[in-house]
């Protein structure tokens, strides 16, 4: 089953020097029925203002993967540890809940626009605190994983993190691990078809889809375009 939800149903918040889109319930944005999906929590894409920062806060025990489309973040925690990221590269913080965090736009004059997922982390787990990786421009890339398969980031959770980034009529066909995943797109128009071939669903820039139940999925390119598929087996 795949179940869209469109970038227009999504919660949104304007404060001026931060713009956001919530796929789930976040901060003001709440819904009972959109909690997060298994491990999946948060789902934002926001855009902070050149200079803007976000205070020193903590997290529950999660994983908060960055990817940065546009400008420059530098992230801190309060041991120490900094690191910056750029447009094109990801971002992990191995969250403790005895920590704070901050992030920075680092640009005096462009925009900082990220998305952001936060995965239930399992208490058992261990990883580096702070992970940078460089997204490439290839069909399907492996971004984050429980265990660092294929140069990944390491998630404390069994869950995969694919990007994919295709031309108009090119198609790649990932196999999902369990039973659920969530496709998000990032930009372009981009056709989501089951294995059985008798259902599909047409997502368009920020729009996203529940897949349940499903052993693979096959992504057609409208447009060029850029998506993430989070295979979420628990």
């Amino acid at each position: 089953m795949i179940t869209c939800r469109t970038a227009t149903q999504c919660g949104k918040a304007d404060f001026g020097w931060l713009k956001a889109r919530y796929t789930f319930s976040f901060g003001h944005y709440f819904d009972p029925k959109l909690m997060g999906y298994a491990a999946l929590r948060v789902l934002n894409q926001e855009v902070l203002a050149p200079g803007a920062a976000l205070q020193p806060r903590s997290y529950p025990r999660v994983d908060v993967l960055n990817l940065i489309l546009q400008g420059e973040a530098e992230y801190r925690d309060s041991l120490g540890n900094h690191l910056r990221a750029q447009a094109g590269e990801a971002l992990m913080l191995a969250t403790r809940q005895d920590v704070t965090y901050t992030e920075q736009n680092v640009s005096a004059d462009q925009p900082l626009t990220r998305m952001q997922l936060w995965l239930d982390a399992c208490p058992e787990r261990v990883s580096n605190a702070l992970q940078h990786l460089a997204l490439r421009s290839t069909p399907c890339q492996l971004i984050a994983s429980p265990d660092g398969a294929e140069g990944s980031l390491q998630l404390r959770q069994q869950a995969w993190v694919h990007q994919l980034d295709l031309q108009a009529g090119e198609r790649h066909t990932l196999t999902i691990n369990g039973p659920r995943a969530y496709l998000q797109s990032i930009h372009g128009r981009v056709q989501a078809h089951n294995a059985a071939g008798d259902e599909q669903q047409l997502l368009s820039c920020g729009d996203g889809a529940f897949i349940y139940q499903e052993q693979s999925l096959t992504i057609v390119a409208d447009s060029p375009m850029r998506a993430l598929l989070i295979d979420l087996p628990t």
